[in-house]
This record gives C-alpha cells, sequence and structure tokens, in this order.
C-alpha cells in the first residue's frame, strides 16, 4: 500500500501563522510562528502532497507564496468547502472564518456557533442547512489590554492570566480581572443574544483561538473548545479538493 504525504495546511493570521501537517484523517504537528517573524516555512514542502493557505493578511500572503513550489489552494468563498454561504457579500468573509464553519459542522454537527479567540473574537454562525450565514466580530482581548498600556503612563502590559480573586490587589491584578472576568461577559453577552435568535436556541458552541481555552472555562455556554478547530477545517477542505 503506497503512503499518501501529508497535506501542509497554513493559516495566516495578524499575530500568528500555524503550519500543519495532516493526513487525510489527522493534524500530524503544528507549528506557530509570529506572523511579523515569519521568514520561512518550517516544513519540508518537497515532500508533501498539496497545500491549503488560508489567510487574512494580503501581503504576508504574498510572502508565503514566494516559499512554495506551486501555487497552493487558496481558500475562500468560492472554494468547494462541502457547505454552503448564504452571505450578502462572500468576498468579505474571512478565510479562517470559513474553515471554522466546515470544522464545526464536519466535527460537531449544525447549527453551530464558533466562538474564535484570536486578534480579534469572532463568532461564526453555521445554521441546521450547514451554510455559513454570517456573524459577530469584536475586539480581540489581547487587544484590550495592549490598547490600555499603550495609551496610559502607569498601566503596565500585563500577561493574561486566570485572575486570583475578583477584587485586584494590584494594578496587574486589577488589569487581569477586568480583561479576564469582564471579557467573558462580553462573550456571554453575544451568545445569549445569538441564542435568543430561533434558529440558534439548539445551536452547539465551540471555542477556538489563542485564548479559547483560558476564557471558556468559565462560560457554560462554550459546550467544547478544539484549539486546532480551524486546522482541522483546513484538513477538510484539503480531503475535499486535493485528493
Amino acid at each position: 500500500m503506497i503512503k499518501q504525504s501529508p497535506y501542509l495546511l497554513i493559516n495566516i493570521n495578524n499575530t500568528n501563522t500555524s503550519f500543519a501537517s495532516a493526513t487525510p484523517k489527522r493534524i500530524l504537528r503544528v507549528i506557530k510562528v509570529p506572523t511579523a517573524a515569519l521568514r520561512k516555512v518550517p516544513f519540508d514542502v518537497e515532500k508533501v502532497s498539496g497545500i491549503v493557505v488560508a489567510s487574512v493578511v494580503p501581503e504576508v500572503t504574498k510572502r508565503v507564496l514566494r516559499m512554495l513550489p506551486a501555487r497552493p489552494l487558496i481558500v475562500s468563498s468560492n472554494t468547494d468547502l462541502g457547505i454552503g454561504v448564504r452571505y450578502p457579500k462572500k468576498t468579505q468573509i474571512g478565510a479562517d472564518r470559513l474553515a471554522n464553519a466546515v470544522g464545526v459542522a464536519a466535527l460537531y454537527g449544525a447549527p453551530a456557533i464558533v466562538v474564535d479567540f484570536g486578534t480579534a473574537v469572532t463568532f461564526d454562525i453555521v445554521n441546521a442547512r450547514r451554510e455559513y450565514v454570517g456573524g459577530v466580530i469584536a475586539p480581540g482581548l489581547a487587544s484590550v489590554t495592549d490598547y490600555l498600556y499603550q495609551r496610559t503612563a502607569l498601566l503596565p502590559r500585563i500577561k493574561l492570566a486566570e485572575p486570583r480573586s475578583v477584587i485586584g490587589k494590584s494594578t496587574v491584578d486589577a488589569m487581569r480581572v477586568g480583561a479576564v472576568i469582564g471579557y467573558r461577559g462580553l462573550v456571554k453577552e453575544i451568545l445569549g443574544a445569538l441564542r435568543r435568535e430561533r434558529s440558534l436556541r439548539r445551536a452547539v458552541v465551540v471555542a477556538t483561538g489563542g485564548y479559547g481555552s483560558l476564557l471558556a472555562r468559565k462560560i457554560p455556554e462554550i459546550e467544547h473548545v478544539n484549539p486546532l478547530l480551524t486546522l482541522e477545517g483546513l484538513r477538510l477542505i484539503a480531503v475535499r479538493n486535493l485528493m
């Protein structure tokens, strides 16, 4: 039996770029690189059977394409996704959001809501007919805390972590309370509003993204946390288009 070479999956975001090798059945290895520091592909591109790219940073996409031996499949609303896209301006949908929709529909079913805690926090909606229908975009958690650091004289840049108490006993503790607990409030309020939509009352809610594990712990509306959901979506797109 001939062993198939793995796929290379690339998810280019504003903060980090994720590279993953994957078989049709599972993701094998993931390497994250700060997007601003991206200079080379951390896998042997000559030993893969196909490459799929999702990007929300056009200038970095051009740079990555120059690093590849052949043009990859670049995910867009025109790609054969295996789900429908019912959205007025399809070209405005981020490729990572489409990958999230593909991943959640295949792995968790539909209707579904994906909460992606990235540079921005996005809420992506898949209806019961397995169609991407839109979502919500809000500032990301790190963006909020970085803004305080950049625009105030005395507030420091903090490392985000679970607060030890709801009453901060230092500046850092107080900022963590405001960031983590306050941000959970934002997420809960948006999820509550979405769940009041008749079509989403029974929607499964899945979190992904860099701060997904931290924030989802105390948000009971979030039923699953899958840090690799976007890459799983790209894997499924690869299977559908490259086999």
